[in-house]
């Protein structure tokens, strides 16, 4: 596939949204979910990432529905969906993905990724193979060890602590100050900041700062990301797979986009030069057209049981 261009000149958000696509209520074993729904025809599932929401996908929703039927729900623990002391895993949330789609009577998605949204994506599609049509990653956990320094502290004790300081007036206004600077320096975490600040916002009370530690330890200790997803990455041989990556990404660095392309058969790659984190948020036009190529021209993937063992059986023992 051509690569799609940057836009030059001019604004790269899309025409402003008059109102954005309000939030549903759905109850989900007991617990109720928050979610954006809108348009019609083949269905699209956007999994925002650690500590975001569905406001993240908001300008995108409503030019993506024109010809997709758009799901976009707030996590378990995130946003305005409820915060039970539970399982914050990455298998967990993709069952919940599972559970939230057959609440909407919605058998099968092509699945958008981001981040931690990525590793569930790719965890609903090894999960539920029949119910996944597409996989597009951005700038996705799950394929590398390396995360920005900042997640790595988060999730050491105390970070609690450290969350509900942020939030504090003073130190707000000294964190206004680096953030300016970073931004000065043309640093690649500088190009993140204001994204990145949006996300600590979100997290007013303790309940929410408690389940994003909770999800935050589920994947990223001291180290670095603690889920990998390489070893079955050999899966997505004859399913469409579409990555995207920011050049300047640092929260996940973007030298793990080549490792995740090689990793991942017949995938395709789509650099966003100068973009961080959030390309699809940098540039919306670009990533809006990337995406709606990439649905356009690939045919969605159609596995029987059958198949899927005997690829577990073959490549499996290959792959090891």
């Amino acid at each position: 596939m051509a690569s799609i261009p940057p836009q030059r000149g001019g604004s790269t958000r899309l025409r402003a949204i008059q109102e954005p696509v309000p939030r549903q209520y759905r109850f989900v074993h007991g617990h109720r979910w928050a979610f954006r729904m809108a348009g019609s025809g083949p269905a699209v599932l956007l999994i925002h990432g650690i500590g975001d929401s569905s406001d993240t996908w908001a300008e995108l929703i409503p030019e993506l529905a024109r010809h997709h039927t758009v799901i976009a729900p707030d996590l378990l623990g995130h946003g305005c969906s409820d915060k039970p002391r539970g399982d914050y895993s990455v298998p967990a949330y993709a069952n919940g993905m599972r559970d939230l789609l057959g609440v909407l009577d919605i058998d099968r998605v092509t699945l958008v990724g981001h981040s931690l949204g990525g590793g569930v994506a790719m965890q609903f599609a090894y999960q539920f193979p029949g119910r996944t049509e597409r996989l597009a990653l951005v700038s996705t956990g799950g394929v590398g060890r390396g995360v920005t320094p900042a997640l790595r502290l988060a999730s050491l004790p105390g970070a609690h602590l450290g969350l509900a300081m942020l939030r504090l007036p003073t130190v707000r206004a000294q964190t206004a100050v680096v953030v300016r600077l970073l931004r000065l320096l043309d640093t690649g975490l500088g190009v993140d900041a204001p994204d990145l600040l949006r996300v600590v916002d979100a997290l007013p009370d303790s309940a929410s700062r408690d389940a994003f530690i909770r999800t935050l330890r589920a994947v990223v200790d001291w180290r670095g990301q603690v889920v990998s997803m390489l070893d079955r990455c050999y899966l997505t041989a004859g399913m469409p797979t579409l990555l995207v990556w920011g050049s300047r990404d640092q929260v996940v660095p973007a030298g793990q986009a080549g490792v995740a392309h090689a990793a991942m058969p017949g995938s395709r790659l789509e650099i966003f030069e100068g973009s961080g984190h959030f390309p699809f948020r940098a540039d919306p036009h670009r990533f809006l057209a990337v995406l709606e190529d990439f649905i356009a021209t690939t045919q969605p993937v159609s596995r029987s049981p059958e198949e899927w063992r005997e690829r577990l059986r073959s490549e499996g023992r290959r792959a090891h």
